[in-house]
């Protein structure tokens, strides 16, 4: 296996000795670390402002308070990142396995009361970790159940993945994950309450699945004293059907559903609602054209505010219609395809970064840019493109692959939006 960049590995090696005690140096070391590199969270997370957000090292979004009345006039924005598809692939759990086997991290997140195994993802996640902490919302998806037990796990086709999986993610900074997808019935209800259970004990929110009809509401987020709703829809289940008199398990792309639950997120005290939407056609970059009638539609309508999209496994454009962003596939996170099985740029993907401001009497986003990951092979390792390119340390294996993604992911994410650096 190629080895990890010298400054990811250096960077991954401050947040195992933070974790062994208080994690708030290291918050404010990732952050300085980022100045300059993430510009749409330059003046709306700050060191300051992750400090105040995270003072007991719990996620900086909280759980909307029902009672709170919606932000005042002219209250500042926050910044938003969310990534791609989280695919517990056999040989990425394995891979997990081996990692948790060398005790590096120690922890529930590695070594919980799960099946009696070992799993650890963290080191799969850790390059990427100063770039999701620094946001002040970060938002993950998980493609798949997740077993609670850690037992019974499987693949493709039906997958069941280890809990771990969660505790790594939240450890890497992720504070909720959108959850609907074509996978969301692959255990059943069973594996939706399960997975729910999961994310529940990781501390991350979700929306997407639901164990009871009122769960399969906009999930309300407080985000530095602002009110912002998560919706999270999928085109389909893989021929699977929601268990009779359950409509509510999981979430299925109907326009006219998304805007009512829109709005009543609205009316709820949104002030802010980004959806998120499992779609298009697997390996295509082009977004389709029910993609794209459905973001002309959606962002047609003052409820929703941000489309972010899933499924592809590779990177699709990001662009404005009706004035607001979608980002129609964020490619893949975190999955063991490759060109082995696939095209090759389904180890590509992009961390997309928002900044959310108060302009005319509303939240929009002003700018929106992305980070360029690759999955490395055969360590799973996510890495951010362009950091790992110019900070050396790489074979040249390696190197011209990084450049090939690169050229890859910038050619998908199309003219409108920009890099967050380089």
């Amino acid at each position: 296996m190629a080895p990890m960049p010298a400054w990811a590995r250096t960077v991954q090696n401050r947040v195992v000795r933070e974790r062994r005690g208080d994690s708030r140096p290291f918050r404010r070391v990732a952050v300085t670390f980022l100045v300059g590199l993430m510009l749409p969270l330059t003046g709306s997370c700050s060191a300051g402002g992750a400090s105040e957000a995270r003072t007991d090292g719990a996620a900086h979004a909280t759980p909307a308070d029902p009672t709170t009345a919606a932000t005042a006039h002219g209250a500042p924005g926050f910044s938003l990142v969310a990534s791609g598809d989280v695919l517990p692939h056999t040989s990425l759990v394995e891979q997990a396995r081996a990692y948790g086997a060398r005790g590096g991290h120690g922890g529930r997140g590695a070594h919980g009361a799960h099946g009696g195994r070992a799993y650890d993802f963290r080191p799969m996640l850790g390059a990427i970790e100063p770039i999701v902490s620094a946001a002040d919302l970060a938002v993950c998806h998980i493609e798949t159940p997740l077993s609670p037990t850690g037992r019974h796990l499987s693949g493709y086709p039906r997958f069941n993945g280890p809990p771990q999986i969660a505790a790594a993610l939240h450890a890497t900074g992720y504070d909720a994950c959108s959850t609907a997808s074509n996978h969301s019935l692959d255990q059943g209800a069973k594996g939706v309450s399960g997975t729910l259970q999961v994310l529940d004990g990781a501390g991350l929110r979700h929306a997407g699945i639901a164990r009871n009809p009122q769960e399969a509401r906009a999930t309300m987020l407080t985000v530095k004293g602002l009110r912002v709703a998560m919706l999270s829809y999928a085109y389909g289940f893989n021929g699977r059907k929601v268990p009779a008199g359950q409509p509510w398990r999981a979430n299925q792309i109907n326009p006219a559903r998304v805007l009512a639950d829109a709005r009543a997120a609205r009316k709820a005290g949104s002030r802010f609602t980004v959806v998120f939407l499992h779609w298009g056609r697997e390996y295509r970059t082009a977004p389709t054209p029910d993609q794209l009638r459905i973001a002309r539609r959606l962002l047609a309508d003052p409820g929703v505010d941000l489309i972010l999209g899933h499924h592809a496994h590779v990177v699709q454009p990001a662009r404005r219609i009706n004035g607001k962003w979608v980002a129609f596939g964020m490619g893949n996170l975190l999955s063991a395809q490759s060109s082995a099985c696939c095209p090759a740029n389904t180890q590509d993907g992009v961390i997309v970064s928002v900044k959310v401001v108060h302009r005319a009497d509303r939240y929009v986003v002003d700018d929106l840019r992305y980070v360029p990951t690759w999955v490395q092979h055969p360590g799973y390792r996510v890495l951010p493109v362009i950091q790992s390119l110019a900070h050396g340390g790489l074979d040249a294996a390696t190197r011209a692959a990084l450049a090939a993604s690169l050229r890859r992911t910038r050619s998908a994410m199309g003219p409108e939006a920009r890099p967050a650096s380089g």
